[in-house]
């Protein structure tokens, strides 16, 4: 986590969506009623989990179209996206929120790349690849687009629990993750430009080189 937000999420104990079902059963209906346990989600994430330790074994082949460059510069929700300043290897918008930047020619910020790596490793069991969603969990590339920064790391650092008649659907807290808690901004950033259409589906096919400011902080956040 960067010492931008380390000071908002100390209340929140921040991570993120790295979304693997726990502990309950999820019942669907499609006129007769699924009933399906949580043994196997749990199983899948802890596969993600060594995934993200060993580096890119979730990730999917690269996007074969180029992105384009940032286009969007306000949310749904009223947030300001574009890119002003730069802190630990990671993009910041004037509000201090992560942001991502895309060039004309597709490369993205190591960041980003870093959030869809991340993403790819924990939280696609669960929301589906390339934050598009599945039967049981929300596409997060649209919930970035309507819940505020904040909103969207303390139901990441806290979980969340949604029951209805068809459904007892959890999502663990995962402030003690640190393959999530230590890159929470930039699979926030990631899910940005997914969200608003400015990163296309897949490995980024281009990225900008880790700098040694995001390698500091990542070694500090992950030992400390």
């Amino acid at each position: 986590m960067t010492s931008k937000t380390t000071a908002s999420l100390m209340a929140i104990c921040v991570a993120y969506a790295a979304c693997a079902m726990a502990g309950t059963a999820l019942a669907q209906t499609t006129g007769t009623a699924l009933a399906q346990t949580t043994g196997a989600a749990p199983a899948q994430a802890g596969a993600g989990a060594a995934a993200a330790v060993s580096g890119d074994a979730a990730e999917q082949p690269a996007a074969e179209a180029p992105a384009p460059a940032q286009a969007s510069a306000t949310l749904p929700n009223g947030q300001e996206i574009a890119a002003d300043h730069m802190e630990n290897g990671r993009w910041y918008t004037a509000e201090d929120i992560p942001t991502f930047k895309i060039s004309d020619d597709g490369t993205v910020d190591w960041a980003t790349f870093s959030g869809y790596r991340r993403y790819s490793a924990e939280c696609h069991v669960c929301h589906g690849p390339d934050g598009e969603g599945s039967t049981y969990a929300p596409a997060l590339k649209t919930s970035v687009l309507n819940l505020g920064y904040y909103d969207f790391l303390e139901i990441a650092a806290s979980g969340k629990q949604e029951v209805n008649t068809t459904a007892n659907l959890v999502m663990p807290a995962f402030g003690t993750n640190r393959n999530v808690w230590c890159y929470i901004d930039d699979i926030y950033a990631y899910l940005v430009a997914r969200g608003v259409g400015d990163l296309p589906r897949g490995r980024p096919a281009k990225k900008e080189s880790k700098s040694d400011e995001f390698a500091a902080q990542e070694d500090s956040c992950m030992s400390g």
